[in-house]
């Protein structure tokens, strides 16, 4: 609405009463900002998640740079929407293992405080080589969830 308002060569009164309301708002939130330490906490927890998922998609879309080319509307879709699946995929993949270190280290007697799980993201990709290349029957033929990365002196549960 506030783009069609805009668009017109006068502005008119709701125009710059919007405009206006939009100033107001944007300097209380300022100011809540400044005021409340929880509020800057929760607002760039939100943000860090964002960039971190951002940098994973930039890591698998290197090839073309970041850029989708593809010409046509549904070519687009189709390659934005593989690149979510393959995102939904590593974050799964991640999450699943979390929970089984998290489980072992229960198991040890290892406290694992939830509030601190909580802080965790399973939006890393640091342990993946994108070489572009996946080996479904290689893959089929292994099935399972490899073991965790442990120290020599402890095993998996």
């Amino acid at each position: 609405m506030l783009r069609k308002l805009a668009a017109y060569e006068r502005q008119n009164q709701l125009d710059v009463a919007l405009q206006e309301i939009g100033k107001i708002e944007r300097t209380l939130f300022m100011l809540d900002w400044l005021e409340n330490p929880d509020l800057r906490r929760r607002c760039h927890a939100g943000l860090n998640n964002s960039e971190q998922r951002h940098a994973l998609t930039q890591a698998i879309y290197t090839f073309r740079q970041g850029r989708i080319i593809d010409r046509s509307h549904e070519a687009q879709q189709y390659r934005a929407s593989g690149l979510n699946l393959v995102i939904a995929a590593i974050v799964y993949w991640n999450t699943i293992y979390m929970d089984a270190a998290a489980q072992h280290l229960r198991s040890t007697s290892v406290a694992v405080p939830d509030d601190l799980l909580a802080h965790t993201s399973p939006v890393g990709w640091e342990h993946i080589a994108f070489s572009g290349d996946f080996l479904w029957d290689r893959a089929a033929a292994s099935a399972g969830r490899k073991a965790l990365n442990l120290p020599p002196d402890s095993r998996a549960a």
